[in-house]
């Protein structure tokens, strides 16, 4: 008879290690309390030479080929460190980073002037992602815990752990929208046209596509959750959406560049 060598957690084991492995001389098995995780991820935010950037950056190419491992990771942190959430800000900077460079693009794209450029990037950066990041985690963590919870009275989501599902899950669209676009900006999305309606509208279901996705199997990987197909259900609507947009002439990037524009004025 084979067993699998990593299988896959369930509630009735939950939050006991799977893993054949003795227990690492760190491990703590009681689970610190939210202030005392928050304490620790923003002491380490500033210091960079603790932060392994060179995971973080495995993690980015796995959301695009592979999220399932980029989550199994996290079971492997449950395990040793007592937590799904990350304990380390890396993915975080480096994302950061990422937006901050693909927003000076566009806003050069635009023909703004260095003035609001900056106004842009900051816009960008602490509203548009860390703003509404915190927003969104804090919903999907609210909603997980009232009502896809398995018991009531059992472990609860982690806060960390929904705005890690959303950074995840923001990748994959920041990366089409942001940067492959920008390529085909002055080529095509401006031209005008059914052509460049169709290209833009596409880019943006493809990335709320990767987004619901990785969201989905964010919290797929919670034992303490379930039905957590809810976060699909949106996928129907969304194609009918795109298709109705198209019929209607609806370029998307292009309305997004005139909010950025009315915001900067």
């Amino acid at each position: 008879m084979k067993y699998s060598t990593s299988p896959t957690p369930s509630y009735n084991n939950y939050p006991r290690s799977t893993s054949p492995l003795p227990a690492p001389a760190n491990y703590q098995p009681t689970t610190a309390s939210a202030a005392v995780k928050r304490y620790k991820y923003l002491r380490r935010l500033f210091k960079f030479n603790q932060m392994d950037f060179e995971f973080a950056a495995w993690q980015m190419i796995y959301l695009f080929v592979a999220p399932q491992k980029v989550f199994r990771n996290f079971n492997y942190r449950k395990h040793t460190k007592s937590q799904f959430a990350r304990d380390d800000p890396a993915f975080l900077v480096l994302l950061c980073g990422w937006l901050f460079f693909s927003s000076i693009c566009f806003a050069l794209i635009m023909n703004l002037t260095w003035g609001k450029v900056v106004l842009f990037v900051l816009f960008v950066v602490f509203v548009d992602f860390i703003g509404a990041a915190i927003l969104v985690s804090t919903f999907f963590w609210y909603v997980t815990n009232k009502y896809l919870r398995r018991e009531r009275d059992g472990p609860d989501v982690e806060w960390g752990y929904a705005f890690d599902v959303h950074i995840n899950a923001f990748f994959p669209p920041l990366l089409l929208l942001h940067c492959v676009q920008i390529v085909l900006f002055h080529n095509l999305l401006t031209y005008g046209g059914n052509l460049s309606c169709l290209v833009s509208n596409t880019f943006w279901l493809a990335s709320i596509i990767y987004y619901l996705y990785i969201t989905f199997l964010g919290y797929s990987n919670l034992p303490i959750v379930h039905n957590a197909r809810i976060f699909l259900l949106p996928l129907p609507i969304l194609v009918l959406t795109y298709i109705g947009s198209l019929l209607a002439g609806w370029n998307l990037s292009s309305m997004l560049i005139n909010f950025y524009h009315y915001r900067v004025l």
